[in-house]
């Protein structure tokens, strides 16, 4: 069991999300940066869809309130267990009593602590993250508070060296400007002008103030026309859809998704970079790259191969330091 000990509304509990429940009108959620949480359940022991805990808000302290062993992923985080400093993408056995500080990473801007057995809160819709929108899932469909008791599920200690262990190359983080993104043409791209398909991927976009789980809206100098004024009729939405209001000025659906819109859609980011997204903080300054289904279908096998290694890696190695 986990006691959180700082009130944090934005700190939730999440797992990988609700995919199946979208065609009730229910948002994907789950995790902004997917697989950084999956990451932290692999180097636990867990499956990659075990809730864990998603932290925007610092400093964050907790109490654990049995032996586990627990990982901390995403955004490198300033972290202490009591006094002693532990690094980030490593997992470590806590003992009962035990208290874990973090304070604010100088990058990125999620980290994610995940618990041997995961945050045992109840399935909602098939899936255990709080969607803070519906007030359900996670903790009693909210942030946490101080006081909350999180149950954890059957875990088992790990052989690991008093230290811990975790990965000695810690997965990239993007810098606060320039990183590229890659996109697929969504369902009105040929609806918007050549000098708009031209502005989406030549000129640098960046993420204003309103960005949060639900979306990122975008800045740019040139504005996304259409060819002529559409009427369209609400239709389906997921995660990584770029939509163009009448502003001209792109949103990014992102793990809140709303699940149907009418605003044009230009494009849709693949999945591995909406975790990278998720990272950049507001004011940061992102471009996108137009890449075809082959590219984008090549790209989600080599993430998903990728992730396997490192699982495989994990496993082979404990309780050794690991290398990326």
């Amino acid at each position: 069991m986990l006691e959180v000990l700082t009130n944090a509304p934005l700190n939730t509990v999440q797992d990988l999300g609700r995919p199946r429940a979208v065609s009730f009108g229910v948002s994907r959620g789950g995790a902004m940066d997917r697989d950084a949480l999956a990451l932290g359940n692999i180097l636990v022991g867990n499956t990659e869809d075990s809730a864990g805990l998603e932290i925007v808000f610092f400093p964050f302290k907790i109490r654990f309130r049995k032996e586990c062993v627990f990982a901390i992923t995403g955004a490198p985080a300033k972290v202490r267990l009591d006094s002693a400093p532990m690094p980030s993408c490593w997992s470590i056995n806590a003992r009962a009593g035990q208290t874990l500080i973090m304070e604010a990473p100088e990058k990125g801007m999620r980290s994610y602590l995940t618990v041997s057995g995961g945050v045992d809160v109840p399935i909602v819709l098939g899936g255990r993250a709080t969607d803070i929108k519906g007030g359900f899932g996670g903790f009693e469909g909210r942030g946490l508070q101080k006081g909350d008791l999180l149950p954890c599920g059957t875990g088992s200690l790990l052989p690991l060296p008093p230290s811990g262990m975790g990965l000695s190359a810690l997965p990239l983080l993007p810098d606060k400007d320039g990183v590229e993104l890659h996109l697929l043409p969504a369902a009105e791209y040929s609806e918007f002008t050549e000098h708009a398909q031209a502005c989406l991927v030549e000129q640098p976009w960046r993420i204003t103030t309103h960005a949060n789980r639900v979306g990122y809206r975008l800045e740019g100098t040139m504005a996304l026309q259409t060819r002529q004024p559409l009427s369209l009729l609400s239709h389906g939405l997921l995660p990584g859809t770029v939509q163009v209001p009448p502003s001209g000025q792109p949103i990014i659906q992102m793990a809140d998704a709303n699940t149907c819109g009418g605003y044009p859609k230009i494009g849709i980011i693949v999945e591995p970079a909406l975790g990278i997204l998720s990272q950049m903080p507001p004011g940061a300054s992102i471009s996108f790259r137009m890449i075809n289904q082959e590219q984008a279908l090549a790209q989600a096998r080599t993430h998903r191969k990728n992730l396997r290694m490192l699982a495989a890696q994990i496993a082979a190695t404990k309780p050794h330091i690991l290398t990326q």
